[in-house]
């Protein structure tokens, strides 16, 4: 394995965690309908556990309101119990063909705990990031080692593996600022 194959394979890593870290933002809930917010849920089909994005329609026909439009009405019942167990705090209503959430504002104390929850994820992405760069550089550091690369090439790796984390992770203080600004809008 080359340094540059070892750069490649660890960029792909680091994409990976700031997608992590996007989903998992997705899913705070800001007090404006967002489709993320019940889209992975896993809901009891006929005993199996599938996505609910992957059995109905997930529309937002205003700020406050989620509709869930099943392909199956049948699996009504199943979707409802998966939004009580889950820990949305929002009841769901329905008329037999659609189920609608009515999304609540929330309060300033729930705004600010959950801009702590924002922080603990962010920090959990950039803790990701480190470990990835770590993993990173000993691996170069085991090629130089085995004499597969020399000790230029890997301070060389090390660099620009290096400058990749600073990227990423400036990512997720932007997307941070951004989720940060969105849960504290009224």
């Amino acid at each position: 394995m080359t340094v540059k194959e070892v750069v490649h394979q660890t960029e792909d890593r680091l994409k990976k965690t700031i997608d992590f870290v996007n989903r998992n933002f997705a899913e705070v809930r800001t007090g404006r309908a967002n489709p993320a917010l019940v889209e992975g849920m896993h809901i009891d089909y006929y005993g199996t556990p599938t996505m609910l994005k992957t059995i109905a329609q997930i529309s937002v026909p205003d700020a406050h309101m989620l509709m869930i439009q099943p392909w199956d009405a049948t699996a009504i019942p199943e979707i409802e119990k998966a939004i009580f167990k889950s820990n949305l705090g929002i009841t769901p209503s329905t008329d037999g063909k659609v189920i609608r959430l009515a999304v609540p504002s929330l309060s300033k104390e729930r705004r600010q705990e959950l801009v702590k929850v924002v922080h603990k994820m962010a920090e959990d992405g950039r803790i990701s990031l480190r470990t990835i760069r770590h993993e990173s550089k000993a691996h170069l550091e085991k090629l130089e080692k085995d004499k597969v690369i020399t000790e230029d090439d890997k301070f060389r790796g090390i660099d620009e593996i290096q400058k990749l984390v600073d990227k990423h992770s400036t990512k997720i203080e932007e997307i941070l600022k951004v989720k940060e600004k969105e849960v504290l809008e009224f």
